[in-house]
């Protein structure tokens, strides 16, 4: 286990908040603190990061935004009834999942919402500064597991921009787990840069783009030539439905082609399709056929499939972002943590695409934050006082915000 000092209290602001991933983010945690189920797929409960100095999983208060009202227990029931959620769970950590959506705020922008985009982001700033000083929090990260939006046309900030505008706003580090823009968006770089901030994303890399990340460096490795890659998902639920809009499918697909590109050094023939099956719920199937070329020309082929549970995937990668993004912030780092590309698709900062090299920059992430020691960080409720607007004027990106959950693979 990790160590941090005692009196810590560390927030976790989750954007979708009352999706899937977040509630199960939510549930898992306190599952894991009240000793209830293992940390199976928290890397940062491995021992690498012993006496690394990040929060402990009892010192994380959740809360966050979302356009959804249906409470976070009985979200919770749902998942469980659907499998995502070990049965009983929900009432076990009823009290948890109630304390952490009385801090869940109404977001945006909801069809309809005539508030200009500076209006919306000094609105969502307050929530968070709120937040940090009602329950007396050393600091917070605000951590984007919306849907998946479309890419933005034109200058106007889309919601997942709003949001990471926000969390500048409010002296918060910020996580992209989505492959939505964020803090990507032209505007908001020179915003960001001097900040002082820590950041990471993005799009959380948890099922098919995973195991490209490996497969990829073994192909180029061992000098055999890819010439088609072709992938399928199969999908259902909130994010099946936000992944069946073709702009949004495409700004999924960009991290999956990137993955390719940057460990087999060409992009090969093939696509991934993305197919919106509601009966599949929270499961979903990724498929992948690999044609290659061995020795004197000789023709081969691969496939893979992978089925898994995408919130009990992206879940505990979550948890680890935050306590790293924390500790982060706490040692005084500020810009890209090009370290955590180990966890994205479409890492910010420079580093390797292969998972093994990424895992080895993560190791020495972890040495660098044990030899960090405690570093004295402004509360987020007192970053930048009476900071100005992120600079871009106009409205928000028509048709909404869609929250809820994250498809992340």
């Amino acid at each position: 286990m990790s160590v941090s000092r005692s009196d810590s209290r560390v927030g976790v602001w989750l954007v979708g908040a009352r999706g899937s991933v977040a509630t199960t983010v939510v549930a898992g945690c306190a599952a894991v603190t009240a000793g209830l189920h293992p940390p199976t797929g928290m890397v940062t409960e491995s021992p690498v990061f012993a006496d690394s100095g990040l929060p402990a999983l009892t010192s994380l208060v959740f809360g966050g935004h979302d356009t959804l009202d249906c409470p976070l227990p009985k979200r919770a029931e749902a998942l469980a009834a659907g499998g995502v959620l070990p049965p009983g769970l929900p009432s076990a950590v009823a009290a948890e999942l109630a304390a952490a959506d009385r801090e869940i705020r109404p977001g945006g922008p909801a069809a309809g919402d005539t508030r200009s985009a500076e209006e919306l982001i000094a609105a969502f700033a307050s929530d968070i500064r709120d937040f940090v000083t009602r329950c007396d929090l050393d600091r917070a990260v605000v951590v984007n597991v919306a849907s998946t939006e479309p890419a933005p046309v034109g200058s106007e900030l889309p919601a997942s921009s709003l949001y990471a505008a926000a969390a500048l706003r409010a002296g918060c580090p910020y996580v992209n787990f989505t492959p939505s823009t964020g803090l990507h968006h032209p505007a908001l770089a020179p915003l960001a840069e001097a900040s002082g901030l820590p950041w990471a994303g993005r799009d959380g890399k948890t099922g098919q783009t995973l195991l490209r990340s490996v497969l990829g460096p073994m192909f180029a490795q061992r000098a055999l030539a890819v010439r088609a890659w072709s992938g399928a998902n199969l999908l259902g639920g909130g994010d099946g439905a936000a992944l069946a809009d073709p702009a949004a499918a495409a700004a999924k697909n960009a991290g999956k082609e990137r993955v390719l590109a940057d460990t087999l050094g060409t992009v090969p023939e093939g696509e991934v399709h993305i197919d919106d099956v509601p009966a599949l719920g929270d499961w979903k199937t990724a498929w992948d056929h690999i044609a290659f070329d061995g020795f004197l020309g000789t023709r081969m082929i691969l496939q893979t499939i992978w089925q898994g549970c995408d919130s009990a995937l992206a879940a505990p990668l979550v948890l680890d972002l935050a306590r790293l993004t924390a500790r982060a912030h706490e040692a005084g780092l500020s810009g890209p943590l090009a370290e955590l590309g180990f966890f994205f698709k479409d890492p910010v900062g420079e580093g390797p695409a292969g998972l093994t090299e990424q895992y080895a920059r993560l190791t020495g992430f972890a040495e660098r934050l044990r030899g960090a020691g405690q570093q004295t960080v402004p509360a987020p409720d007192a970053a930048a006082p009476g900071s100005p607007g992120p600079g871009v004027p106009g409205t928000p990106a028509p048709g909404g915000a869609t929250h809820g959950g994250e498809e992340s693979e």
